[in-house]
């Protein structure tokens, strides 16, 4: 399981059959802490974040297999909205003032 901040949408016309009806997002990978970790990917949204969410996801297989009944080439899926993290008695940075 892996963090990141939600940080735009992304729309498609055309796309393959089995990504019907997915939403997609922009998602910059942070670490516990919030500190940003590489570069911003796409992933499938299966909770209906928004931009600002700090969000988990999951790679590869895991996230091929998010959707039940479905197999869609997916590299990365949203499946929950952070509320909370304390690692070593710290609470987790509050949602960014404006998305860059």
């Amino acid at each position: 399981m892996n963090f990141a901040r939600v940080i735009g949408t992304l729309w498609c016309t055309v796309k393959d059959e089995s990504l019907e009806g997915m939403r997609f997002k922009v998602i910059r990978p942070e670490d516990e802490r919030g500190e940003p970790l590489g570069e911003p990917i796409v992933a499938a949204d299966a909770v209906s974040s928004r931009p600002g969410d700090r969000i988990f996801f999951v790679r590869a297989r895991e996230a091929a297999k998010a959707f039940p009944g479905k197999f869609a080439p997916l590299d990365a899926t949203i499946l929950g909205i952070v509320d909370d993290v304390t690692v070593d008695g710290e609470a987790s940075p509050p949602p960014p003032e404006e998305i860059e």
